[in-house]
């Protein structure tokens, strides 16, 4: 390990630099800074040499050349026990340190009116160029990019004699490649929303994560999980308040996921229940306790332990039903303090507030991991008027079987393939999950009924196949069908209907969930 004698510090976030750089004077370290920083630092009594005077070369063209220099990427890249004549004959002097962070084009781009030419003008040049040089020759020169690091570097150059161990050092070189790897990432999906990118998709994935927090473990206890946060500026989860509760699991968020997107279908207060990463209740009402009512009424028995989702601020009188039971999370725009006196005694229970909740859209695509790979789609965010379609039937259906088919088709979207929605216009009956065939779905959904279907609509995630599936949910009492159509035997299924004076909707879209 050899001693730091020569820094260079040009940081944006400059919390913590203060410290570090009187912390370096102290060790006798020779720091060159640029702009802002040197400012701060001379502000602080922290003696700095200019960049320009170092290199001999003054910042041009607003500060966009400024550290492009041989001056600056030789002492860098030169290797010791190797370099040192070649760099010696071309006045090269060593810079053992490199304290960079980048322009903050991530938070530049995330205001909604930034303009083109100032995002631009916040990609960072010279700031990735030093860190990639100094983390490649990481074996000599230390390289710090997360401010979190400064006291890890104080302390061990205090330990060893104004060093920094190779194991550190080669741990900084990591984060710095993961930290402009993703700083790329971020200019190419921005350069890439400013293109018309509908018609197809990007020759390469260029995601990338923070990790917000390790979880305790997976699906299962074998198995290790952690959360990372894409931090894409749309809806998201990682931007919940929690106000209650312990930390979230790997199947709380993806509960917490399906129960949020569908509670967001509706514009009426609505309360979604999700158990095991799929619908139990869904219920509509003039306020979220009404709402909530209706969806426990769907399935009491699987709600509890349920994950709740409102799409309307969560009062007291909501909160004191729901507390009657054991609820795992209830997710809401907002909680007022009737609410959260009558949460405090049920301290399992986790309480994410998300103030932005009903304005942001959900971005970027839905991506699955597959062995080898991953498969990408855009997310099912169609809005269909499902009172602007025709009847394929004899029947029309009533204004009551109208509402009661549009929101059946709104949770339908959200259940797995096969699914079968029974619904009256505000909650839903019975849901059918996730089976081979759709008829298994209907005859899961009816023995899942909370009452007589007698009276319900169905809405079909995919097509009918065979007339067997409207003579099943004829007798439980269905009056009206939504489904996609398309099969070929599509007129069998019609004329099914119409001996059962059934009203049946075609809408053309499928709502496949796997």
């Amino acid at each position: 390990m050899a001693k730091i004698t020569r820094a260079l510090i040009s940081v944006s976030d400059k919390n913590g630099i203060i410290e570090l750089g009187q912390a370096l004077k102290g060790f006798g370290v020779e720091i060159l800074s640029t702009g802002g920083t040197a400012k701060a630092l001379r502000e602080a009594g922290v003696e700095v040499k200019d960049v320009s005077e170092h290199t001999g070369f003054p910042e041009m063209m607003d500060g966009r050349v400024k550290t492009l220099h041989p001056m600056i990427h030789g002492g860098l890249l030169g290797r010791r026990g190797k370099d040192e004549a070649e760099m010696a004959s071309q006045g090269i002097k060593p810079i053992d340190m490199v304290v960079v962070n980048l322009y903050p084009f991530e938070a530049t781009v995330a205001k909604p009116d930034v303009k083109f030419d100032d995002a631009i003008e916040n990609i960072d040049i010279g700031g990735p160029t030093m860190l990639r040089s100094a983390a490649k020759n990481h074996k000599d020169v230390t390289v710090i990019v997360d401010p979190e690091d400064y006291s890890l570097v104080m302390v061990e150059m205090r330990e060893n004699d104004g060093a920094v161990s190779r194991e550190t050092n080669t741990t900084f070189a990591r984060k710095v490649y993961e930290h402009t790897a993703r700083y790329d990432s971020l200019i190419a999906k921005y350069l890439l929303e400013q293109e018309d990118a509908r018609e197809g998709f990007p020759e390469q994935m260029t995601n990338a994560y923070l990790l917000s927090n390790p979880l305790r473990y997976g699906e299962n206890p074998h198995q290790r999980a952690a959360a990372y946060d894409e931090r894409s500026g749309g809806l998201s989860l990682f931007e919940a308040n929690v106000l209650q509760g312990k930390e979230m699991s790997f199947n709380n968020y993806c509960d917490s996921h399906s129960a949020l997107l569908l509670a967001l279908e509706f514009k009426k207060p609505a309360c979604a229940i999700i158990k095991h990463n799929s619908p139990c209740g869904v219920g509509l009402g003039g306020n979220a306790v009404e709402a909530y009512q209706r969806a426990y009424k769907a399935d009491p028995i699987s709600a509890y332990g349920g994950v709740l989702a409102f799409n309307t601020p969560v009062d007291g009188a909501v909160a004191e039903e729901i507390s009657k039971i054991f609820v795992e999370i209830v997710i809401a725009p907002e909680f007022s303090n009737d609410a959260l006196k009558a949460f405090g005694s049920k301290s399992g229970t986790r309480l994410l507030q998300m103030p932005g909740m009903l304005e942001k859209p959900l971005k970027g695509y839905d991506i699955k991991r597959i062995a080898g790979g991953v498969v990408v789609q855009d997310w099912d965010t169609i809005d269909m008027d499902i009172r602007s379609l025709k009847a394929v039937t004899k029947r029309e259906p009533t204004a009551e079987e109208i509402e009661a088919l549009e929101f059946a088709w709104k949770v339908v979207k959200h259940v797995k393939s096969n699914a079968i929605v029974y619904a009256k216009k505000d909650y839903t009956v019975g849901i059918g999950i996730g089976q081979t065939s759709g008829v298994y779905a209907a005859r899961v959904g009816a023995i899942n009924s909370s009452e007589p279907l007698s009276g319900t609509v169905v809405a079909a995630d995919g097509f009918i196949p065979f007339r067997d599936g409207i003579d099943g949910v004829h007798r439980m009492g269905v009056t009206a069908i939504v489904q996609p159509g398309g099969s070929i035997n599509d007129r069998e299924v019609v004329e099914a209907a119409d001996e059962f004076d059934m009203a049946m909707l075609m809408s053309g879209t499928r709502h496949f969930r796997h």
